[in-house]
């Protein structure tokens, strides 16, 4: 129901803009957000958006380098990445919120798309 795309391989410095579209049925009353999970570590928030599109929320490592935003129209959710380092590296997950808040932890999410892989090079 949720299908990411846009990962791939960018220099650090680069910018890269990941989407994620929904399709059987719509999400625009719920909270979306991005996590992301490297090898041996659990899966980690990166950035939520509320229903409305008009509240966000970043976990501190991206705040001022990552931009998520929505399209209703189109059913689709979108995570600007620029200024990318190495260690954002990491497959990069959306999800869609039971809550219509731009909630960070990942027990309110619960309909998972499959990741797409971001690979940083320095």
């Amino acid at each position: 129901q949720l299908q990411a795309s846009g990962g791939g391989l960018v220099q650090a410095g680069g910018s890269l803009r990941l989407s994620c579209a929904a399709s059987g049925r719509t999400f625009s009353n719920n909270g979306m957000g991005w996590f992301r999970q490297t090898p041996g570590k659990e899966r980690e928030f990166v950035a939520a958006i509320n229903w409305k599109g008009r509240d966000t929320s970043y976990a501190d490592s991206v705040k001022g380098r990552f931009t998520i935003s929505r399209d209703t129209s189109k059913n689709t959710v979108y995570l600007q990445m620029n200024s990318l380092r190495p260690e954002d590296t990491a497959v990069y997950y959306c999800a869609a919120a039971i809550t219509a808040s731009a909630a960070s932890a990942i027990m309110y999410y619960r309909n998972w798309g499959q990741g797409t892989l971001v690979t940083v090079s320095s």
